[in-house]
């Protein structure tokens, strides 16, 4: 029986990727990087993109300061309203926080997930937010989800994660966690991977009835009767 459920953040709940991979190309342009293609493959679900991005920047730059920069321009664009809830995205937090706490695991920086939660109404529902200057070792590394389940206060193996990403995916799995997984766009997931999830939905809303049979409790076989004979 699952009794919590932990959600990644970005395009898991929010259409945010095309938003992060614009404001990290303006950075890295700045340092005389062009961004590429493949350059936005890399940043998706990336536990250490902010490393990544100032490794574009050939030593310009440092992390901390791809943070601090990419943050600001992040939070003015929740501000702006250019940064969504992904269809049916809070229905299914409301739906998970119907069965039992709700938490976060995200790589993003607190001050853009804490706009981000106040946007969406959905700060007084998320019972602990675990942030990517939180843990040392970002995904595909298990550390998020394994502090988020530590601050609910429930064992990872009865915490559902719900996620988009093959970094995130891994990184709940080896927290020992059962995936929900909703490919960014209803991509297909890599071979390698794709078993991995307990359940696959191509969106939010598709997700829905999924969360929902992962969180009810399933009927316990009863001890067995034996009738006796007269």
């Amino acid at each position: 029986m699952h009794r919590a459920t932990i959600f990644d953040l970005d395009d898991t709940l929010i259409d945010s990727g095309h938003a992060w991979s614009r404001v990290c190309a303006v950075f890295a342009a700045r340092h005389g990087h062009r961004w590429k293609p493949e350059d936005d493959v890399a940043l998706h679900g990336n536990g250490g993109w902010a490393t990544f991005v100032a490794g574009l920047c050939g030593g310009a730059a440092s992390p901390a300061e791809v943070v601090e920069t990419c943050t600001t321009a992040m939070t003015g664009e929740v501000a702006a309203g250019r940064v969504r809830a992904l269809p049916g995205a809070v229905d299914l937090v409301l739906e998970a926080e119907r069965h039992g706490p709700v938490g976060l695991a995200t790589a993003s920086p607190r001050r853009y997930v804490l706009a981000v939660l106040d946007t969406l109404g959905l700060a007084g529902r998320v019972r602990a937010a675990v942030c990517g200057e939180e843990v040392v070792r970002g995904k595909p590394a298990p550390d998020a989800y394994l502090l988020a389940a530590a601050r609910i206060g429930i064992p990872p193996s009865a915490c559902l994660a719900v996620e988009d990403s093959p970094n995130g995916i891994r990184s709940a799995t080896a927290a020992g966690m059962p995936v929900l997984a909703i490919p960014r766009g209803g991509t297909p997931l890599p071979s390698a991977i794709a078993h991995l999830p307990a359940a696959q939905a191509p969106d939010a809303t598709a997700a829905l009835p999924l969360l929902t049979r992962l969180l009810t409790p399933r009927p316990q076989p009863g001890p067995l009767v034996h009738e006796r004979t007269p």
